[in-house]
């Protein structure tokens, strides 16, 4: 079982830019794919951003252009780097491993996905 320890979220006014951390420790799962995910108030949890072990990237269209995801396979870092931030992007963003990547583009957690704790963005007018 890993642990995810998330670092990085905050206040920032629209426009404003921040960048997420996220150090795993402990066994992450076998998929190798890891992403971030986020929960608005009174809304779903959503997909982000995704990664594989080979740092192919995948986003959900309303942050495409604005995020960007990376690892550091290394450092078992995983970042997000979150530019031209809006009010809609307020959410607590939880970091996971073991997210199922389906070779179709596909991505979500299951039962078998690990998540860390989350950090809250929060993004004023």
């Amino acid at each position: 079982q890993a642990q995810l320890l998330e670092s990085g979220g905050g206040s920032v006014q629209a426009g404003g830019s921040l960048r997420l951390s996220c150090a795993a420790s402990g066994y992450t799962g076998s998929r190798g794919c890891m992403g971030w995910f986020r929960r608005a108030p009174r809304m779903a949890r959503a997909g982000v951003a995704v990664i594989d072990r080979d740092g192919n990237a995948r986003y959900a269209d309303s942050v495409r252009g604005r995020f960007s995801i990376s690892r550091d396979n290394d450092k078992n870092t995983l970042y997000l780097q979150m530019n031209s931030l809006q009010p809609e992007d307020t959410a607590t963003y939880y970091c996971a491993a073991n997210v199922v990547c389906q070779p179709a583009g596909a991505w979500y957690g299951d039962a078998l996905t690990q998540w860390g704790q989350g950090t809250q963005v929060t993004v004023s007018s």
